[in-house]
């Protein structure tokens, strides 16, 4: 098994951006992971937020696009969950 850290959401609001907190933050998990030895950071950015493209590009980070994100929500998932 291979550990890692996943970030579900990373929000700077429009009048903190550019201080530099959501580099701080991205920081101060990466060295989470190295500290722990886990090999991997992971999160997921919206295909249309290409300002957060360019701003994780520049930290480093490369996008995984062997993953597609799947989801039930609505009645498919209600009809799912009648199954178990």
């Amino acid at each position: 098994m291979r550990h890692g850290l996943w970030l579900e959401d990373l929000f700077v609001t429009p009048e903190r951006r550019g201080l530099g907190l959501g580099r701080l933050l991205l920081e101060e998990l990466a060295g989470i992971c190295v500290e722990r030895g886990y090999p991997r950071f992971e999160w997921w950015v919206l295909d249309w937020n290409t300002p957060a493209h360019g701003f994780y590009r520049s930290l480093g980070a490369v996008p995984q696009d062997e993953w597609t994100v799947w989801r039930t929500d609505g009645e498919a998932l209600v009809t799912l969950g009648r199954r178990r």
